[in-house]
């Protein structure tokens, strides 16, 4: 690799300036994607290998990003679980046959990605072409949770009331559905892994709706049926949203790197989680809509709270928001490099 920081890091080895990526650093706020995406749905952009390949590239050109992360999104694998997936306009993902009961969940089946997701391998061996080790490229899915939310809701959710229904009237069930979710997340990302991505990363999104007690029970073992299926093969990134009150659970499921979100300082979040885990964050995506004088100054505390210590990977603490300007995205960019260089 021509840039290693990025994967100097997950190892928790010495770089001579902190490594910097950003959730959905392919997206919206550009006007290169824009220019694409007025052509072709969301989908038809996943779908297609060559447009996923541009859009992934796109930020890679615009700005001097330490890794790639494919462009795709975390509910590709659902048609081929069974699932009727439609990202219906101004609605977003909605899912037209949820899964509520035990026949729902039985169901469900397990994927084969060469048969389900093919566009999605091709476009990884594409971009690893295309990039040709200047940095290293990200694979990705949603974590169990996250999907058995997706695909209980049927939609976004505030409450997540058929999710919690199910979890709680139902367990052995909840059990069944979760293992098939762990069993699909394990061979997409074996599958991508295999296709040339270098690191995964594990989202969560949802599972911040949980507390910790029930995170615990419903959540975590299967997370870490993940992770450890995976152990051996690339750096694993474990990241979810809102589990700043009980990191050290997160922990339990492994995981070289633990992602944080903005709302734990990033100095108690890694003392938390102890410093034999590398961590990633955690600037709060809505600093980029203020002036950069305060992106600078709130990159800088980040970079302080990291300490040079070796493990840290500079990211948003969720995905860039639409409407982001773009000189605010370089400036996060270059002021984590000024800011970390040794």
């Amino acid at each position: 690799m021509a840039n290693e920081r990025f994967l100097k890091a997950c190892r928790r080895e010495p770089v001579d300036a902190t490594p910097v990526w950003l959730m959905r650093q392919a997206g919206r706020y550009m006007k290169e994607y824009m220019a694409i995406r007025e052509k072709h749905s969301f989908l038809e952009m996943c779908r297609n290998p060559e447009l996923a390949c541009e859009v992934t590239l796109q930020p890679i050109r615009a700005f001097d990003l330490d890794a790639a992360i494919i462009f795709a999104d975390i509910l590709l694998p659902l048609p081929g679980m069974g699932i009727d997936l439609e990202f219906a306009k101004n609605e977003g993902p909605v899912i037209r046959n949820p899964v509520r009961t035990r026949k729902d969940i039985d169901a469900v089946r397990p994927i084969n990605p060469e048969e389900h997701v093919p566009y999605l391998l091709d476009a990884i061996k594409m971009v690893k072409g295309e990039l040709n080790g200047k940095v290293p490229l990200i694979g990705f899915s949603g974590a169990p949770f996250t999907l058995a939310s997706y695909i209980i809701e049927g939609e976004g959710s505030r409450n997540y009331v058929h999710t919690k229904k199910l979890m709680y009237e139902d367990p052995e069930s909840w059990k069944v559905l979760m293992n098939k979710i762990a069993d699909v997340v394990i061979v997409y990302l074996k599958a991508q892994i295999k296709a040339g991505a270098q690191v995964a990363q594990l989202f969560d999104s949802w599972v911040g709706c949980l507390g910790p007690d029930d995170f615990r029970e419903f959540a975590l073992p299967y997370t870490k049926k993940v992770i450890d299926a995976l152990k051996g093969t690339v750096p694993i990134i474990n990241f979810g949203t809102n589990t700043g009150t009980y990191l050290d659970i997160v922990k339990q499921g492994g995981g070289d790197v633990i992602g944080v979100d903005w709302r734990v300082r990033l100095d108690n979040a890694w003392k938390t989680i102890g410093y034999e885990h590398a961590i990633q964050g955690n600037l709060d995506p809505v600093v980029l809509f203020g002036p950069v004088s305060t992106i600078r100054k709130r990159v800088k505390e980040i970079i302080d709270m990291a300490d040079g210590r070796p493990g840290h990977i500079f990211n948003l603490g969720h995905g860039i928001v639409l409407g982001t300007p773009v000189d605010n995205v370089r400036a996060v960019v270059d002021s984590v490099h000024e800011f970390s260089k040794r």
